[in-house]
């Protein structure tokens, strides 16, 4: 994995993220979609959702909600909507997932990891290719 460009920066804090999900969400004519930006949770994303009906049903419905607001752009697929986010592979929701907690939670995409043939440490950037990365 390469590291990835912050898309905004405002004061020196990022709000954005540029994103590739490891498998890619499929439109309904078939395109595959991959590259995607997410944008930092508000109090409001949080909140909102526990509103929804959906939620009350079903807790697990509530990644879903979340997702849908914090995602601004998904390859070229117009709007983000929890339609959308229904139609993930399961991998690509859990990468999503897990970048989420990462930015909102830790402020940063970035990993520690260990090498498991020399043991070296390194820090990884979780959320994918950055343009003019390799």
């Amino acid at each position: 994995m390469t590291t990835v460009a912050p898309t905004e920066s405002q004061r020196g804090l990022t709000t954005e993220f540029a994103f590739e999900l490891p498998r890619g969400y499929v439109d309904d004519s078939g395109q595959r979609h991959r590259d995607g930006v997410m944008r930092l949770a508000t109090a409001r994303d949080e909140i909102m959702p526990l509103r929804d009906p959906r939620v009350r049903d079903n807790e697990a419905y509530l990644t879903v909600l979340l997702l849908a607001r914090v995602i601004t752009r998904l390859g070229s697929v117009g709007a983000v909507t929890p339609a959308v986010i229904e139609g993930l592979f399961a991998p690509d929701l859990a990468f999503l997932q897990d970048l989420y907690r990462r930015i909102n939670q830790e402020g940063h995409t970035h990993a520690a990891v260990t090498c498991p043939s020399c043991s070296h440490a390194f820090t990884v950037d979780v959320a994918g290719d950055a343009p003019g990365g390799s």
